[in-house]
């Protein structure tokens, strides 16, 4: 594992990831052949946030050519597109992860992951329990309208840029630049980390 945790982070209480869980992690990507990082938003408004966002990761982890590397801090956040006070508030974090599955494959997966969760697509910035975005693969860029990469939103919200800053403070988004410039550009207004608040990086 070869991210650093500098001074300047947007949630201050981050601290770097133990010795012995960089081993155990950096091990595990032995039984991984040419893998690929992917970037992952989670993002949960309905039932119980944390605990789903945990399983999320943990659901991730178990998929067979994925191995979770770093796992962020938790934002709590206002949800975007809709009147304020008409939905809860979201918890938000960001996966970042190894990979010998294509996009296509992991998008699949992202999308298995949501509906065990019993995430449920009846309007666009509806509530759900459950939402699982690719951010990045790699360094693709591509308009396939089946997936686009990276994100095309993932530049202009905070809820993605802020904790995935804290875990890989020198990232590049694709085609965008470093995150850390595009999260100076964009408003956290509404988007709050919540030091009380901790998701684990899977065993």
């Amino acid at each position: 594992m070869t991210f650093s945790f500098t001074e300047g982070h947007s949630d201050p209480t981050v601290q770097p990831v133990p010795a012995s869980v960089v081993r155990q992690v950096d091990a595990a990507d032995t039984t991984l052949s040419n893998p690929r990082r992917a970037v992952i938003s989670l993002g949960s408004n309905l039932g119980n946030r944390l605990e789903t966002l945990q399983g999320a990761i943990d659901a991730l982890e178990d998929t067979p050519g994925v191995r979770v590397k770093a796992v962020s801090p938790v934002y709590e956040t206002e949800p975007w597109g809709v009147d304020p006070g008409s939905q809860p508030s979201y918890f938000n974090a960001v996966v970042v992860l190894k990979t010998t599955l294509p996009p296509s494959s992991l998008l699949e997966r992202a999308h298995a992951v949501e509906e065990a969760f019993h995430r449920v697509r009846d309007e666009r910035w509806g509530a759900r329990t459950l939402d699982v975005d690719i951010v990045a693969y790699a360094d693709l860029v591509t308009d396939d309208p089946a997936l686009t990469l990276p994100h095309p939103r993932a530049h202009e919200r905070a809820f993605v840029l802020a904790p995935w800053y804290d875990v890989e403070p020198e990232a590049q988004l694709p085609g965008r630049g470093p995150v850390a410039d595009l999260l100076h550009d964009v408003t956290r207004d509404g988007v709050t980390a919540r030091k009380d608040l901790e998701l684990r990086l899977p065993e």
